[in-house]
């Protein structure tokens, strides 16, 4: 399938008044440009006029029409219904009519509302992004679609209603990791292409989780248990899904310790000498820095007055510990399972002898 980022861009040399091809609108709106034609035909949601012999040109309203027609069917509505409100807004502009955002609050929160017992979820979707997003939730697909056309509005509207209408697990587990998953493959098969989506994307989704984390603790009392720490292996930059469960914990009352992203080892080690933590969570992305040697000295790590010296549960994480062999150290399988090893029981430090 042709990529909408492989089309060529004429339209720097032509007058704006003159409108923009097909190729460069499926570029600014992250469809391809088979998609376009096809809503065409099927709704008739294509340019408003075209001159005979040419390519069609898409005019500033054209463009209004298609994005609005991207933002209501990323949110789940369906097509016909969404080209019918897309271009009755279009016609409201043409009249001189100002468009109330309200005008589909009622179909999206229909179409958005949690599916009853038993039925199939509005949200599954397979393909609309240009990414390989696999089957996914509907919500899922809008942010990768908002993403690759680099709309950052969109996208940090898109993360507050994932957050509040699902809670922060939920968002993360089935939403922002599949996403981040998918634009991460696309890099990787097209060289330096969409590296600027990834970077748009994680912005966006770090500053939603530390704003999340920091209203958190301003609304919580000093906490009276010991720290989890939270750190990336040395040589390890991926910090995103530890972001994630920091504000995670926060949420729960839980007190927490972020180093970030590649800690050296010495570092590592002495803020749990210093801090004694109830937990250590180490985060590995790779293959190549999931240092078991170093996970290990954490983990018999000890401190406390002679006598009664405690140590530290240790957690990895990540995919990087997929062939490592960790005998005596926990391994959660995503965001949901690390939460259950870190609820109070498993906390409790007992005394090394």
């Amino acid at each position: 399938m042709t990529s909408d980022i492989d089309v060529t861009d004429t339209d720097a040399v032509l007058p704006l008044e003159a409108g923009v091809s097909t190729g460069s609108l499926a570029r600014r709106v992250g469809v391809s440009p088979t998609t376009l034609r096809s809503w065409d035909r099927r709704y008739g949601l294509g340019p408003a006029t075209r001159a005979e012999g040419r390519h069609r040109r898409w005019s500033s309203d054209d463009v209004a029409m298609v994005l609005e027609m991207c933002r209501l069917t990323a949110a789940g509505i369906p097509p016909g219904e969404a080209a019918k409100v897309a271009k009755g807004h279009k016609q409201g502009r043409d009249a001189g009519n100002e468009v109330s955002p309200s005008a589909t609050a009622g179909l999206t929160d229909r179409v958005l509302a949690p599916p009853e017992s038993g039925s199939t979820s509005p949200y599954a979707s397979r393909s609309g992004s240009g990414l390989p997003l696999g089957n996914v939730r509907q919500e899922c697909k809008g942010l990768a679609r908002a993403a690759v056309r680099l709309d950052g509005a969109a996208v940090q509207e898109q993360l507050n209603s994932a957050v509040r209408r699902h809670g922060l697990v939920v968002t993360w587990e089935e939403i922002l990791a599949p996403a981040l998953q998918a634009v991460g493959r696309k890099w990787q098969s097209a060289g330096e292409r969409y590296v600027e989506v990834e970077h748009l994307l994680s912005w966006h989704i770090s500053a939603t989780l530390r704003h999340l984390y920091v209203s958190s603790v301003a609304a919580q009392k000093a906490p009276r248990s010991a720290p989890v720490i939270l750190a990336c292996l040395p040589g390890e930059q991926h910090t995103l899904p530890l972001e994630a469960l920091t504000a995670v914990l926060a949420e729960r009352g839980v007190a927490t310790l972020m180093l970030g992203g590649a800690v050296p080892a010495e570092a590592l080690v002495a803020a749990v000498q210093r801090v004694g933590p109830s937990a250590v969570v180490l985060w590995s992305q790779s293959t190549s820095t999931a240092g078991i040697p170093l996970a290990r000295l954490v983990a018999t790590t000890r401190w406390g007055v002679r006598g009664a010296r405690t140590q530290s549960r240790v957690l990895l994480t990540g995919p990087g510990w997929r062939r490592a062999q960790h005998s005596g150290l926990l391994r959660p399988q995503g965001l949901h399972e690390a939460l259950l090893m870190l609820d109070g029981e498993h906390l409790t430090s007992s005394p090394t002898p």
